[in-house]
């Protein structure tokens, strides 16, 4: 398997998933594809390689051994070859892009403004956990006005 198309062909994809999530105006179709098209073909992916790899049609790790997620010498041997790290890749190239859509669909929902959406939303693309912290601080203001489970 080429898994340097693979990895640049799921950059370039979600890549444009962000630009549409960002940018362009949020109806619901446009949602709806970002999630169905862009958040579903990104797991569609992962779950292609990673069943390729648990049937052993593909080998990710260098060892050649099945993979063993329950010590750390097992992840290193997964994420030492291409083939892991570009499974684990695209793994948080879909997550982090349904993390950003609820982003956006929650601020939207609580009248947070684009411009402050827009740097939140370009960091969950780049550091996930650090986009979806800031959002967590700045979205509890909002939720307390509006009632915390909206």
């Amino acid at each position: 398997m080429d898994w340097d198309f693979v990895f640049k062909a799921a950059n370039v994809f979600a890549f444009l998933a962000w630009v549409v999530l960002i940018f362009l105006p949020r109806r619901p179709a446009l949602l709806s594809a970002v999630l169905y098209f862009g958040v579903g073909i990104l797991c569609l992916a992962y779950t292609t390689a990673f069943g390729l790899f648990l049937s052993g049609l593909v080998s990710a790790g260098e060892s050649g051994a099945g993979p063993n997620f329950t010590t750390i010498e097992g992840v290193r041997d997964f994420f030492a070859s291409d083939g892991g790290v570009t499974i684990g890749w695209i793994h948080y190239l879909a997550f982090d892009l349904f993390v950003g859509l609820w982003i956006a669909r929650d601020a939207d929902s609580k009248s947070i403004g684009r411009f402050i959406q827009a740097p939140i939303l370009i960091l969950t693309f780049l550091v996930g956990p650090v986009g979806l912290f800031v959002w967590l601080i700045i979205r509890e203001p909002a939720a307390r006005r509006q009632g915390r489970w909206n």
